[in-house]
Order: structure tokens, then C-alpha cells, then sequence
């Protein structure tokens, strides 16, 4: 089972923009859901450690529902608005945000921000991002891989290739997918890499059932 130290509620009605956040969230090693209304975010935010709020929704308004959620507990809550939006930000703020972010950020501030809503939150508690699938063990933040205790020695590429994977681990995810996340291109000519890395890491991690070749798509995270 796939375990991650933070997992992030997101509350987006729009569903092309919920699942480009989730995909970021993952690619940053936490673990995500959402909820499309602010009705299904009351009732579910007590099962994640943190609730990354769009304030413009469809059934509730964004600020009571973050001044509800405020009201039930210390639950960290990001507010998300658009930039000339400062009033939103302001009233969220007041209503109990802890921080508020513009639509437009980007995955690593994003990320970055989490992390400091957590520390403030919770500072001697906030626990490492991990990946455990069985015997193998990603340490996001030290970038290491441990395969029955023993370090596995991997390239930067290799371990984003990795990374990728069991973040995504009851997923297939495609060529054109992973060009983006790990080489950051999407010149399909230049996924025969992926072929190469994906038979490097197979041989480092001993089985080439941790990564399952899904004909005509691209790869997922198997098992050893």
C-alpha cells in the first residue's frame, strides 16, 4: 500500500483544474482526493490533514465553508482565488485560512506552502513524505531509495522516473505524461529515454515487475 505522510483534500469544482492539481500534489509525493462542492467538503474534511479550498463554488459559499470547517477544529485550510480577487483572500483569512494562494501558482510553491501551513500547524509532528510500496521505500525529500533496507544508488532522472510511478501507483500513467513531469518536454521522439530509464531502474531494483509495461499506453508501479 502507497503511503504518504500529508493527504491533501481538494475542493474544486471544475473538473480539469481538480485533476491538474491533484496530478501536481502527486507528483510532489502527498496523497490527494476531491470534492466537487462545498457540501462534500464539510463532510469530508476530517478524513485529510489539509484542505486546499477553492473559495468559488457551485452549492456554498468558499468562505463559510472555511469558516465552518474553521469552527470544528484547527484542520490547516489554503484558500485558492483569483489574483485581483483580494477581498476573497482577506474575508478567508478572517474566516480562518491559514494561507491563500492565487490560481495561477505553481506546483512548487504550492508545495512549498503546504509545508509551511504543516510546520506552523503541527511543528514537531509534521512527518517526511514517504512512499512505501512492500519492500521498497521512497524518501521524497533526501531523494533516496531503499529496496529490504539497502540503498539504492539512482540518477536524479531515475528517481523523478520513480517518483513518478508509485505516486501514482494504482495508475497507468502514459509516455506523453511522464516526458512532462520528469524531462519536462513533450517532443514524443525523445520518449525512447523512458525506455532506457525504465530498464536501468528495473535492473537496480532488481525485478522488472516493479514497473509493469502497459502496451500501447506507458507504465505503472508494480510489485517486487
Amino acid at each position: 500500500m502507497t503511503q504518504t505522510a500529508i493527504h491533501v483534500l481538494v475542493v474544486e469544482d471544475d473538473a480539469i483544474e481538480a485533476e491538474a492539481r491533484m496530478n501536481d500534489l502527486r507528483r510532489q509525493g502527498y496523497s490527494v482526493s476531491s470534492v466537487d462542492t462545498g457540501a462534500k467538503a464539510l463532510r469530508m474534511h476530517q478524513n485529510s490533514d489539509l484542505v486546499l479550498l477553492d473559495l468559488d463554488l457551485p452549492d456554498i459559499d468558499g468562505i463559510e465553508v472555511c469558516r465552518t470547517i474553521r469552527a470544528s477544529g484547527d484542520k490547516p485550510i489554503i484558500s485558492v482565488s483569483p489574483g485581483d480577487a483580494e477581498m476573497d483572500r482577506v474575508l478567508a483569512l478572517k474566516a480562518g485560512a491559514d494561507d491563500c494562494v492565487d490560481l495561477s501558482c505553481g506546483s512548487r510553491e504550492m508545495a512549498a506552502r503546504i509545508e509551511a501551513v504543516m510546520r506552523r500547524s503541527s511543528p514537531r509532528q509534521t512527518p517526511a513524505r514517504t512512499i512505501v510500496l512492500d519492500t521498497l521505500r521512497i524518501d521524497v525529500p533526501a531523494r533516496e531509495v531503499r529496496l529490504r533496507g539497502e540503498l539504492i544508488g539512482l540518477t536524479g532522472k531515475e528517481f523523478d522516473l520513480l517518483h513518478v510511478l508509485a505516486a501514482n501507483a494504482d495508475e497507468a500513467v502514459s509516455r506523453k505524461q511522464l516526458m512532462a513531469r520528469v524531462w519536462e518536454t513533450s517532443w514524443a521522439d525523445s520518449s525512447r529515454t523512458i525506455d532506457t530509464h525504465v530498464r536501468s531502474l528495473r535492473v537496480k531494483l532488481r525485478a522488472s515487475s516493479w514497473i509493469v509495461t502497459v502496451r500501447g499506453v506507458g507504465y505503472r508501479m508494480g510489485r517486487g
